[in-house]
């Protein structure tokens, strides 16, 4: 069974900065688009960044433009997400997730494992 563990997740001030880290047990990790979402309380699931299967091509969603970055090392079946001017809004419980294709995906459907979520709360 594909494992997926989220880290990097905590509590910051509203300005800060934070890496999140997922690191996948799936062998065909480099032949698959890795994604980020995020859920709030009382929200629905949201997408937040994809990278393809060679981390060429990325997507990132509008509220996140410009401040988060996502990455991926193929080498280490790991994937990144670079979050730059954290605002309080950006306090949800955040999962990585292993795209069904090679090619980005930004709905829900277009993945087949997730992780179990890191935390990240921006405090104002």
């Amino acid at each position: 069974q594909v494992q997926l563990v989220e880290s990097g997740g905590g509590l910051v001030q509203a300005g800060d900065s934070l890496r999140l880290s997922c690191v996948t047990s799936a062998r065909t990790f480099s032949s698959s688009a890795m994604g980020w979402f995020r859920k709030a309380p009382g929200k629905e699931r949201e997408f937040v960044a994809a990278v393809n299967w060679s981390g060429d091509r990325t997507s990132c969603a509008d509220p996140v433009k410009g401040r988060f970055t996502i990455s991926r090392d193929n080498a280490k079946s790991t994937v990144y997400l670079q979050m730059n001017s954290l605002k309080p809004e950006d306090t949800a419980l955040y999962f990585c997730a292993r795209g069904r294709t090679g090619s980005i995906a930004t709905m829900t459907a277009g993945y087949q494992s997730w992780g179990q979520g890191t935390q990240v709360t921006v405090s104002s």
